[in-house]
C-alpha cells in the first residue's frame, strides 16, 4: 500500500489563522456516462487526528472504501456530496458541471452550520469558486457559492489526509448512483465499469445508442 497520506501540509494554513479546513476531491470527470460528483471533508485544523487506512480511492479495493467511508464521515466535523448530471455536463462543460457539484456540496456543509476558512483542492485548477465576477447589466445577485480561499495542490490526494477523505466520499456515492442506474440500463455493465468507457460500455453504445444518463456532447466512441 502506499505511503499514508498525513495532516502535515494542511495544518500549515494554521499560520493564517484557519482553523476549518475544506479537502476537496472530484470523482467522473472522465466517464461518459452519470454525474460528476465532488466530496467535501471538513477538518479542524488545532483537534483532528489522523484516520487509519484512508487513502486516494482509486488505491483501495471497493470493500475497503466502503468500510471506511461511514468512518470518515465520523471522523470530519462535516462532509458532503454534490452531483452534477450528464445533462448538466452537456449544457455547463465539464469544468462548468465541477463548479456546480462542489457548490452543492459546499452549500450542504454551510446548511449544516459549518463554515470552512479554507479550502485544499486537488489539483492544478481552481474550478470551484466563481467562474466570473456579476457585471453591471447581469440579472439579479450572483449564484451562492464557494467564498472562501482556495488553494490548490496537485496529487493532493495522495499526500493529504482531507483530500483523500473526500475522495473516499465522492467515490462510494457516486459508485453507488451508478449501481443505481445500472438496474435501468443493465446492458451498458455500470455495476462494473461506472459509466467510464471500457470495450463493454463502448460496445453497448454502438448497439444501443445513448441514454439519458450519457454526456452526448463527449466524443463517446
Amino acid at each position: 500500500m502506499s505511503e499514508a497520506p498525513t495532516l502535515d501540509y494542511e495544518r500549515r494554513f494554521r499560520s493564517s489563522g484557519a482553523r476549518l479546513l475544506a479537502g476537496i476531491d472530484e470523482v467522473g470527470r472522465g466517464a461518459l456516462a452519470g454525474p460528476v460528483s465532488v466530496g467535501i471533508a471538513v477538518i479542524d485544523l488545532e483537534q483532528q487526528t489522523l484516520l487509519d487506512d484512508v487513502r486516494d480511492s482509486k488505491l483501495l479495493k471497493v470493500e475497503d472504501r466502503e468500510r471506511l467511508e461511514p468512518l470518515v464521515r465520523g471522523w470530519c466535523v462535516a462532509s458532503a456530496v454534490g452531483h452534477a448530471t450528464a445533462g448538466e455536463i452537456d449544457q455547463l462543460g465539464i469544468i462548468g458541471a465541477l463548479r456546480l457539484a462542489g457548490n452543492r456540496a459546499w452549500l450542504a456543509v454551510l446548511a449544516a452550520g459549518v463554515t470552512p476558512d479554507v479550502v485544499l483542492l486537488d489539483g492544478s485548477h481552481n474550478w470551484l469558486s466563481p467562474d466570473t465576477q456579476p457585471s453591471l447589466f447581469d440579472d439579479g445577485p450572483a449564484e451562492p457559492g464557494c467564498d472562501a480561499p482556495v488553494h490548490t495542490l496537485v496529487k493532493a490526494d495522495m499526500q493529504c489526509l482531507s483530500v483523500a477523505a473526500a475522495s473516499i466520499l465522492a467515490k462510494v456515492e457516486r459508485d453507488g448512483r451508478m449501481r443505481e442506474l445500472h438496474t435501468e440500463y443493465p446492458a451498458f455493465g455500470w455495476d462494473v465499469n461506472k459509466g467510464y468507457g471500457t470495450a463493454a460500455h463502448k460496445n453497448a453504445l454502438r448497439a444501443a445508442g445513448p441514454t439519458p444518463y450519457h454526456r452526448v456532447s463527449w466524443q463517446l466512441l
